[in-house]
């Protein structure tokens, strides 16, 4: 078998891909920043944690030594392009010979990259990793589910019983991260996915009416959807989240209050024989998130 490594490994995506490869009882290096984040991890079987910074190559380099393929996830938010590039760099330094990028694809049909710094920084990465004469594999999820309960700064409004945002009427496909932990478990431990780009919607294209109306019925709470001025939303996000984050919040709500529809893409779950996860149902097995509140 592979010997595999996660980084980004504590952060939100990269918690649910450890905890899944645990489940499958496949060992796996996770490299986090920190001790304090690697607590959590270490309830996990089959999971060996190092500590590394990506902006510092030299604090992962042994952590890349004898692994075969690595999954590359970190932060949008701390110099994204500098540090995965980094990372490639001393990747195939090392002799990693296989890096899976894990990218992101927005589902909304009219959505310009270009006009949001997410996107057009991954793509930035995909380039360099493509010509980095290294074995690639690019994975681009659409929006999460996830984004959608209590504890994101995007999630439902638990004082207000609202999702409050500035979506207009526009559409997305969100997809459960447990779908997409599925899927990299496969890219991980299995061949035949050099030089191939997969990406992963939801089944669900819905508007934040649509999934308010969802909410509710699986939580019994009467969530209603607020639509919100972009100059309103920023100045109540000010203050919640980093000013980085909140300029990248900012650009990607613009861009997306303009698709009026959104894309459906269950290709990639199906030829993973992945059971695509609906929303509804997203929500029925996270109702513990409302319920904290």
């Amino acid at each position: 078998m592979s010997k595999i490594l996660v980084t980004g490994a504590s952060g939100l995506s990269g918690s649910i891909i450890i905890k899944e490869l645990s489940r499958q009882n496949i060992p796996v290096r996770a490299l986090v920043r920190s001790k304090a984040k690697a607590g959590e991890l270490s309830k996990y079987a089959n999971v060996e944690v190092h500590i590394g910074d990506l902006l510092f190559p030299e604090t992962y380099r042994d952590a890349l030594k004898g692994i075969d393929k690595t999954l590359l996830i970190s932060s949008a938010l701390d110099k994204m392009v500098e540090t995965q590039q980094a990372f490639i760099d001393t990747a195939r330094q090392v002799g990693v010979p296989h890096i899976i990028k894990y990218s992101g694809a927005e589902s909304g049909i009219g959505f310009n990259a270009q006009n949001f710094k997410g996107t057009k920084d991954h793509e930035n990465i995909e380039d360099y990793l493509v010509d980095s004469g290294l074995a690639w594999t690019l994975l681009r999820p659409s929006q999460f589910m996830q984004m959608y309960l209590p504890a994101s700064p995007t999630g439902v409004n638990i004082d207000k019983n609202a999702l409050i945002l500035p979506n207009g009427n526009a559409k997305l496909s969100p997809v459960d991260i447990e779908d997409v932990a599925k899927v990299c478990v496969q890219l991980l431990t299995t061949e035949g996915h050099s030089r191939k780009i997969y990406e992963m919607t939801g089944p669900d294209a819905m508007d934040m009416n649509e999934a308010s109306v969802i909410i509710s019925r699986a939580t019994g709470r009467h969530i209603t959807y607020r639509p919100v001025a972009l100059n309103d939303y920023v100045d109540n996000m000010k203050g919640k989240v980093p000013g980085e984050r909140l300029k990248i919040l900012t650009q990607l709500a613009k861009e997306r209050s303009k698709c009026i529809d959104s894309h459906v893409k269950l290709g990639t779950h199906k030829l993973f024989g992945v059971r695509p996860t609906n929303f509804a149902e997203f929500i029925y097995k996270n109702l513990d998130a409302f319920a904290k509140y």
